[in-house]
């Protein structure tokens, strides 16, 4: 990644690894350690490859951020944009000790250093030998409650996403059609989800007829029949590091009567949810908003999953839209609205959209059409 894409220098700037520093010292920590990963692109731009050896953003609470990279990666580190943040680039040789490195540049009195979520269990544990004084911890919350608030130029970065899966979206019919199977329409939206401007096909779901029950299905080679409804759910990653994700339900030829009463109700429902978004709802709240409806329809137990994950650099990350989170939402928070209902055996329906809460209430990001779109049959 280099800081000639669209909006890189306005998506990764210096401020968030100052804004990181402050919640490390205010959360009584003596440095945060940061492995390969969205939050070290977060905090620097640097799309690092996670290997055996250690790539680590050292952000201790009293001094100056570095990043600790392998020799060989050196070059890459300096291409991305971690060049343009000013701050030291140290790599190391084949024979060096990289937590041994990174110990000796921290204080001596260092007692409690956290890491990202993700970090290997390996580096954990080396890091750990490094400095035997000190406790470690996660860095998880705190890094998500930056994370979490999108700026004005993450949020153009997911419009963007938002508007390259919806040229998907609307080239559907030209693959979706009986004779085919799931894995022939999922190879072509692939194709289609990278000639859109993504640099990554992070997942293609194609649920037809009973598999539209599972939610997460993975695609088979089922042959597509006319009167199938067909759930498609797709997504992926655009070169500056920031994900779509929209899910659209199809019937190809005229479904079951059934099956158009049940989408009508979820269509309500996610309707009325995206309308719901304003800053205070709680997550919990806007849950409920579409949960109720279907339950008051008769679906309620075949909602089976929360109402949405936050989205940014990460497919799936806070806040989660779900039952027992009493999160008020706040502007900038993105994140899915995605209800869905699901009749095992038969068939199922998920209307996806991304939203993000402004000063007066949401804007949804996906703008394809929310109706059931019939296709031949």
């Amino acid at each position: 990644m280099s800081d000639s894409l669209p909006g890189a220098a306005d998506l990764y700037v210096f401020d968030r690894l100052e804004i990181a520093r402050r919640a490390t010292a205010d959360a009584g920590l003596d440095a945060l350690l940061i492995s390969p990963g969205a939050d070290l692109r977060y905090l620097t731009g640097y799309q690092a490859h996670p290997m055996e050896r250690l790539t680590c953003l050292v952000v201790p609470a009293a001094d100056e951020p570095f990043l600790v990279v392998p020799a060989l990666e050196k070059a890459a580190a300096q291409a991305s944009p971690v060049s343009g943040l000013g701050i030291e680039i140290t790599g190391y040789a084949e024979t060096d000790n990289a937590y041994e490195l990174i110990a000796r540049r921290l204080p001596v009195n260092t007692r409690l250093f956290a890491v990202d979520n993700h970090m290997w269990a390996e580096k954990l544990l080396s890091l750990e030998a490094a400095l035997p004084g000190a406790q470690a911890t996660l860095a998880g919350d705190l890094l998500s409650s930056l994370r979490m608030r999108k700026s004005a130029a993450e949020v153009a970065a997911l419009r963007r996403a938002g508007a390259a899966i919806d040229e998907v979206h609307g080239r559907i019919g030209e693959w979706l059609r009986p004779g085919r199977t799931e894995r022939e329409v999922a190879r072509d939206i692939a194709a289609a989800i990278i000639d859109a401007g993504h640099a990554t096909v992070d997942f293609v779901i194609v649920g037809s007829g009973p598999n539209g029950a599972s939610p997460h299905h993975e695609v088979s080679d089922r042959v597509i029949e006319s009167g199938d409804p067909v759930v498609v759910d797709i997504g992926g990653t655009l070169p500056e590091g920031y994900c779509s994700d929209s899910t659209r339900t199809y019937a190809v030829g005229e479904p079951p009567a059934a099956f158009r009463e049940l989408y009508e109700v979820l269509l309500r429902a996610q309707t009325a949810q995206t309308e719901a978004i304003r800053p205070g709802i709680t997550a919990e709240e806007l849950d409920a908003v579409g949960r109720d409806l279907i339950t008051e329809a008769g679906y309620g137990e075949h909602f089976i999953h929360r109402t949405g994950h936050g989205i940014g650099l990460e497919t799936h990350e806070e806040p989660y839209i779900v039952a027992g989170s009493g999160r008020p939402l706040e502007p900038g928070m993105a994140f899915s609205v995605e209800p869905g209902i699901y009749l095992p055996g038969s068939f199922g329906a998920r209307i996806e959209d991304i939203a993000v809460c402004t000063p007066d209430g949401g804007e949804r990001l996906n703008l394809t059409g929310r109706d059931l779109v019939v296709l031949p049959g």
